[in-house]
């Protein structure tokens, strides 16, 4: 008796010291939370396995489609997709985008990773806790998402030329749901009729920073920026010998 007596105490307290030693670390602030600041390999492999785990459960109970190989799904689907995922997830041949370097942990290139049907259809629709991987089935209905998984799963067998046939050859941005269907072809984003006026060249989704440099956003074909028109003539309008504002105003603190 007293045996299992001290045995309970000792677990009792075990327990007790894991706890004041977590929440120490926790309350500290100790702990680094940065996104370029990795997890120790346990930390990293604790959580991944949680994931893991989690969409593997939940995925079990999904009834996959019987076709989706259809080339209507797959070309519906890398609509979306260049719209809404390529910045982080990547397309053939694009190379890193910013958003995809300064994200941790870091997004799959899905460009050259296959998926698991069931489980590619929960991460979309549920998004994923603390990743910035958003649920995108408050927006979506299920079957655009299913559409994307077709398209998912043809993804790493393009190259960029094919890549970009499907993606100007798809709708567009449309996938219902969310109060965003504009007619019978839903709508379009962020120069989806440039990328049709490239004769089948993606665009890139980029943008110009303070010191010149540009940056693609990882959809893309064409590495050259284009300069619009009217920027063009901004700049050949504007007048170098203009007084610069000056902030007349007194500011109290």
């Amino acid at each position: 008796m007293k045996t299992i007596i001290r045995t309970l105490v000792g677990i009792g307290l075990g327990t007790a010291a894991i706890a004041a030693a977590a929440a120490t670390v926790v309350y500290s602030g100790v702990y680094d939370i940065a996104a370029d600041s990795p997890h120790s390999r346990p930390v990293f492999a604790l959580l991944e396995t949680a994931r893991e785990r989690s969409v593997a459960r939940r995925a079990r109970a999904l009834q996959v489609p019987a076709v989706l190989d259809d080339p209507d799904r797959i070309r519906q689907g890398a609509g979306n997709y260049d719209a809404m995922c390529v910045s982080c997830h990547l397309a053939p041949g694009s190379g890193e985008s910013e958003l995809s370097r300064g994200l941790y942990p870091a997004p799959p290139d899905l460009s050259r990773e296959a998926v698991d049907a069931a489980s590619a259809f929960w991460t979309i629709k549920h998004g994923i806790k603390a990743s910035g991987m958003p649920a995108w089935g408050r927006s979506m209905e299920d079957e655009y998402i299913w559409n994307m998984v077709a398209f998912l799963r043809a993804l790493p067998t393009l190259d960029r030329e094919g890549y970009a046939a499907l993606v100007v050859s798809s709708e567009g941005h449309s996938h219902g749901g969310g109060g965003h269907d504009n007619g019978s072809g839903g709508h379009e984003h962020d120069g989806a009729e440039a990328r049709e006026r490239d004769s089948g060249a993606v665009e890139p989704q980029g943008h110009v920073h303070a010191d010149g440099s540009h940056h693609d956003h990882g959809s893309a074909s064409s590495t050259e920026p284009s300069i619009p028109e009217q920027a063009r003539a901004n700049d050949d309008n504007h007048d170098e010998s203009a007084p610069s504002h000056k902030d007349t105003h007194t500011h109290e603190h």
